[in-house]
């Protein structure tokens, strides 16, 4: 007779490396979405350049107003017009007295549009306007 030692199977075990790898990779990929979330750019907006100027913190919540260089305002990545904007400064206004709002003009733009903006926010009760620029290498 053939007597042949059979094999025990393998004790199915949880694989905590494959699982701490993939943890890893969702929690970078959530870290860098995150810093990109906060920073509000419009890519078709070239900021003006500015000797003294320095780079400015990103904060949960700040409202960042995008002029294009056409007069066009865009407001969380959405192409808005002038009542809904003070629709939304409003809004903000009320429920945060002190509401900051970053203005980024286009450094084509007509003054004319960017005072147009700023009567905007005037009228919402927004007195806290900042002015975003590009920082200008030194030579």
């Amino acid at each position: 007779m053939n007597f042949r030692a059979r094999a025990t199977p393998a004790t199915l075990t949880f694989q905590i490396a494959p699982m701490v790898d993939i943890l890893l990779v969702l929690l970078v990929f959530f870290i860098v979405t995150w810093n990109f979330a906060l920073s509000e750019n419009d890519l078709d907006v070239k900021l003006p350049s500015a000797s003294n100027s320095s780079p400015i913190k990103a904060y949960v919540g700040q409202i960042v107003v995008n002029v294009k260089s056409d007069g066009t305002v865009v407001l969380s990545g959405k192409t808005i017009t002038d009542q809904e904007l003070a629709d939304k400064l409003n809004d903000l206004s009320k429920l945060f007295p002190d509401q900051a709002v970053i203005l980024r003009g286009d450094e084509n733009l007509k003054y004319n549009d960017l005072m147009r903006v700023m009567n905007i926010c005037r009228g919402a009760n927004i007195w806290n306007v900042a002015f975003a620029t590009a920082h200008q290498e030194q030579k």
